[in-house]
């Protein structure tokens, strides 16, 4: 296959991925963006082992077949829930490809320049491209890939952290050794002198010391980030795994891989700086690791949790005019949304105004919720932003929360030592009534009390989301 052919597919490749991109601002259109991702990353892969220099494919193609296979299998077995951590986990993959393809540049530049003229002349694909570079090319090979490897070592770490926080197999609380930023400070300022040194030609232990200083940062950063924060670090961590890839592709020439990173860190970075902006975070400080942590004794909650049962419940939304629904991780572990579009039928039907009110980070992944009632064919135009709704609560007969604790907690306004202080949050507590759909008295996956708990108008309605919302069904008029 001619490079004349391989640049066109690259183009149309990353014009699909463009659109692709642009496909998932809404939920219309998301369907068919992803198909034009899977087009585009086809026509990729196709013409990158098609393409010339490219040999073993008698190697190549077992390891894609493999690695289909296995993808395959683990998308499908993954439910909604878990797909945080799915998405954690592929972060981290790119992040060793990162590494090993950093490595390999490295070993393989010895290897050409340890060869005569005549010899590096018969040298063909990547050799050949490395045999042919001046000094001062060489010297931008070694920036690109101590930069590739370090970007990767952090991404690596960090997303194996957020992996095991989202998994509930490490403490989702911030924890950080003693020293905190200086630790990380050092860290880096060690790795921009290992840089200097790496490119002067200290040989390739700097870059073992650089990578193994970088698994440190990461896995610092990520452990020093708060579990009611995760979702903003998924993003970032997303657009970690870009520059990194768009790292890989200066190294290895491919303006694809360029291209394609570019586009996934930027979009990655948007995201994280949106979110912060929802959650009146420093877009700085989400980089730098360590928010989402307690800065004072958390204020003391008077009162009690009263429970209410599905007879109670059913005769408020009977009375009710208004209603809006808070939809969080909890409905997604209930797998509850295909009952809660039901209620919502049910409701509707009879002429009462039912919405949706989605926080920006609800759940544990962007966009979760709003996935979750799309497919439950929730229809779109009742589910609204925070933005959007959060001043409609005083006039709402009946706020229902179903598996949320800190987007509706209003320690985030009234708590300065709250891990979420100054977080903006859906005021639920001003509806008339509040009903909160939740398993047991616990604190839920950030360890944060909420006051909205034990108000005078909030009652409890335990047990299973799916069964409690079930029960409620046969009751309502």
């Amino acid at each position: 296959m001619s490079i004349g052919i391989v640049s066109a597919a690259y183009i149309a490749a990353a014009v699909l991925f463009i659109l692709s991109l642009g496909g998932l601002s809404g939920q219309e259109s998301a369907k068919r963006a992803v198909w034009f991702g899977i087009v585009g990353m086809a026509i990729a892969v196709l013409v990158t082992i098609l393409g010339p220099g490219v040999g073993n494919l008698e190697v190549i193609l077992p390891m894609i077949a493999i690695g289909s296979a296995i993808g395959w299998y683990v998308a499908a077995r993954v439910q909604m829930t878990e797909m945080p951590q799915l998405v954690a986990a592929l972060h981290s993959f790119v992040g060793l490809a990162a590494v090993f393809t950093g490595f390999n540049a490295d070993i393989e530049l010895a290897n050409v320049q340890s060869l005569d003229e005549a010899q590096r002349a018969a040298l063909t694909g990547f050799a050949g491209i490395l045999a042919h570079k001046t000094p001062v090319e060489i010297s931008i090979l070694r920036v690109e890939v101590f930069l590739g490897v370090f970007i990767g070592a952090v991404t690596f770490t960090g997303s194996v952290v957020a992996f095991g926080k989202l998994a509930g197999k490490i403490d989702g609380k911030a924890t950080k050794l003693p020293g905190g930023h200086v630790l990380n400070a050092a860290a880096a300022i060690a790795c921009a002198i290992l840089l200097v040194m790496y490119c002067q030609g200290y040989g390739l232990w700097t870059l073992i010391l650089m990578t193994l200083l970088a698994f440190f940062i990461g896995w610092h950063l990520i452990m020093g980030i708060g579990g009611a924060d995760m979702p903003v670090v998924v993003s970032m961590l997303n657009s970690y795994s870009g520059w990194a890839a768009a790292a890989i592709g200066f190294t290895l020439g491919n303006d694809l891989l360029i291209v394609v990173g570019a586009l996934v860190g930027s979009s990655g970075a948007i995201l994280s700086y949106i979110m912060c902006k929802a959650m009146n975070r420093s877009f700085i400080s989400v980089i730098l690791g360590g928010f989402g942590g307690e800065t004072g004794p958390a204020q003391e909650i008077a009162g009690e949790q009263v429970a209410i049962d599905a007879a109670g419940v059913a005769a408020a939304l009977n009375d009710a005019d208004s209603i809006i629904i808070v939809p969080g991780y909890g409905m997604a572990v209930a797998q509850a949304q295909q009952s809660i579009s039901e209620l919502t039928r049910k409701l509707r039907a009879r002429g009462k105004t039912v919405r949706f009110a989605i926080h920006p980070v609800a759940g544990r992944l962007p966009g979760h919720m709003n996935v979750l009632l799309a497919e439950a064919k929730v229809p779109y135009d009742i589910v609204l932003e925070m933005d959007e709704i959060n001043e409609d609560f005083p006039s709402t007969d009946v706020a229902i929360i179903v598996g949320s604790n800190d987007i509706v907690n209003p320690a985030a306004q009234d708590d300065p030592n709250s891990p979420i202080a100054g977080m903006p949050v859906l005021e639920v507590w001003k509806a008339r009534q509040v009903f909160v759909s939740k398993r047991g008295q616990g604190t839920g996956y950030s360890g944060i009390e909420n006051p909205l708990f034990y108000k005078e108008n909030t009652r409890m309605f335990y047990g299973d989301a799916k069964s409690s919302v079930d029960k409620l069904l046969p009751m309502l008029d």
